[in-house]
């Protein structure tokens, strides 16, 4: 339980700001360490928390995709170089999935490189 309530302190203070909503998973310590948090004024009252029984898993099923790229990679040296890999990877998936209105950019038959780049320039 002392682990969880470092872990979370370290959290809220590298954030700055406490959070509006804790999602956990079923561990126990876990709701314990926020309860007392709570109690002892280092969260506030109206923080929320959720519950999910499987939460690793919805997380892992998320990121699959992200996953079966970056594997093969040795890992990253800086947390930039990850964030901007990552972002990218991610990217590329929600054009293939369709996610955006293509359409009204003029680009629904684009091939794949055009539409990354309009994404690109549109920043």
């Amino acid at each position: 339980m002392a682990a969880a309530k470092a872990f979370f302190n370290k959290a809220v203070r590298h954030q700055g700001q406490s959070p509006e909503t804790i999602t956990l998973d079923g561990y126990a310590a876990s709701h314990r360490a926020v309860r007392e948090m709570k109690a002892d004024g280092l969260l506030p009252e109206d923080t929320k928390v959720r519950s999910t029984k499987y939460l690793n898993n919805v997380i892992e099923q998320d990121h699959r995709h992200i996953k079966s790229r970056t594997n093969v990679m040795r890992g990253f040296k800086r947390f930039r170089s990850a964030a901007t890999t990552i972002s990218g990877i991610e990217l590329t998936h929600r054009i293939r999935k369709g996610q955006f209105e293509l359409a009204k950019l003029g680009l629904k038959d684009a091939a794949e490189p055009a539409v990354w780049n309009a994404f690109l320039f549109a920043r």
